[in-house]
């Protein structure tokens, strides 16, 4: 299959390996469930704002402050986390920021005022440092760079099903209200914080570190999966040479992913964060379980589609195109949100936005993979995602509440988000003009 040139966001043919077919089985349903429960924290706190903003007195800008500071901290611990991970092994690391994050976020139902808010929350986002990062760098040391959006995809459809399940799910906690003397925002942090304690412990039984110390694969598809891999790692030194990893992560590639990557967090962020209330603004007096599977839908058809968008990315060995169009929907559905007086049109673009903003993520991150070096990796990745979750969900929540607030809509914060997406294709756009293209590597086998 013709490679496409001009990039190193390419890649050979997606294999049918039945070894990695069994890797697919064994691992990514198991990685999906554990990122449905991670991001139930993200969406119990744009329903809990429903209520909850009314119960502690907070304006719209000081629950976005609540959301900044979860974000800061996660930055702020997210490389140092990825590189522990690299050392003690993914599966006592994933299981300890599981089990903690889950504490601290069930802890959440004890704020009293928006200090004691911003408090816990900032103790949640330092305990969930490192997740996502960690499974994208966790992925890479099973699966070859020819079907890693493929495995990409899989993994990250569990932030719009995570939407979907859990939208609907806090829209019918929220009914709980005054059960047992707690409000219904409380119980929402409860039974939503709880799960991922649970899992956590599990991942210490269910994952292994690396094939080699998987005990249900036989000897030879370790061996098959370890002679992909260097194949991998062999072609990736020739085009890396030896550079170190400060001066990889410097370079301005990886300055300008960082910016790209801040663009779509950015839409992402407000997504998760805002789409409730913008929902409730569509559908004014109804219930919130009848808001909860309104947010629900637009992330269930994301779901449908994110499967066939990665497959496509790989069989097509094209990265960059795939990325772009997804950022431009994205921008398109924003745009009608705020641009059209008429509410099926304006849902619509949030069904786009969701679309656009999930199948441009799992694209992505076959990238900074594909520019990085396999020793730069573990810092590069975090890296990327640090400046990203750092900006585009610290900052963003700010700027968009605080015009919510001057404004009185959310207009000119959704233009704001399309703005930063527009940048985001431009330095995608810049990284693939400069990138020499990795040529593919042929499967040794197809089943």
């Amino acid at each position: 299959m013709a490679v496409t040139t001009g990039s190193a966001m390419t890649a050979d043919a997606v294999p049918n390996d039945l070894v990695f077919r069994k890797v697919f089985r064994r691992l990514i349903w198991f990685l999906f469930i554990l990122l449905v429960v991670s991001f139930i924290d993200r969406i119990n706190v744009a329903f809990a704002a429903l209520t909850m903003n009314k119960a502690l007195g907070l304006s719209a800008t000081a629950f976005a402050m609540s959301i900044t500071v979860f974000y800061v901290a996660y930055a702020l611990f997210e490389v140092p986390s990825n590189l522990i991970l690299a050392r003690v092994g993914a599966r006592l690391w994933i299981a300890r920021i599981m089990i903690t994050w889950g504490f601290a976020s069930a802890a959440t139902m004890f704020a009293v005022d928006a200090w004691s808010l911003f408090g816990l929350r900032a103790l949640v986002g330092a305990a969930e440092a490192g997740f996502l990062p960690g499974i994208l760098l966790y992925l890479t040391y099973w699966f070859p760079r020819s079907c890693r959006a493929r495995a990409n995809a899989l993994f990250i459809m569990g932030i719009p099903a995570t939407i979907a399940i859990a939208s609907t799910l806090s829209g019918l906690i929220m009914q709980m209200d005054g059960w047992l003397g707690l409000a219904g925002w409380q119980w929402l942090f409860l039974l939503e914080g709880l799960p991922a304690v649970a899992f956590g412990i599990i991942c210490l039984v269910y994952l292994d570190d690396s094939p080699a110390r998987a005990k249900w694969l036989s000897e030879d598809e370790k061996h098959e999966i370890a002679t992909r891999l260097e194949q991998d790692r062999a072609l990736e030194e020739s085009v890396h040479g030896k550079r170190s990893v400060l001066s990889q992560l410097g370079s301005r590639n990886v300055v300008l992913l960082c910016a790209a990557y801040f663009g779509l967090i950015t839409s992402l962020n407000a997504n998760s964060t805002w789409v409730p209330q913008i929902v409730q603004g569509l559908a004014g007096g109804t219930s919130y379980a009848v808001i909860g599977l309104l947010t629900a839908l637009p992330a269930i058809i994301t779901v449908a589609v994110m499967p066939s968008w990665g497959a496509s990315s790989d069989r097509r060995n094209e990265r960059v195109w795939h990325l772009r169009i997804a950022l431009l929907l994205a921008a398109v559905g924003w745009l009608l949100v705020i641009g059209s007086d008429v509410a099926i049109a304006r849902y619509l673009g949030l069904v786009l936005v969701s679309a656009g903003s999930f199948c441009a993520l799992l694209t992505f991150w076959t990238i900074p993979v594909a520019i990085l070096s396999p020793a730069a990796r573990p810092a590069g990745i975090a890296f990327v995602n640090t400046i990203g979750i750092g900006g585009g969900s610290a900052v963003s929540p700010l700027v968009i509440g605080y015009l919510k607030d001057l404004t009185g809509g959310f207009t000119s914060g959704l233009i704001y988000v399309i703005a930063m997406l527009i940048m985001s294709v431009i330095c995608v756009s810049i990284v693939a003009a400069q990138t020499r293209p990795l040529a593919p590597i042929p499967s040794p086998s197809r089943a």
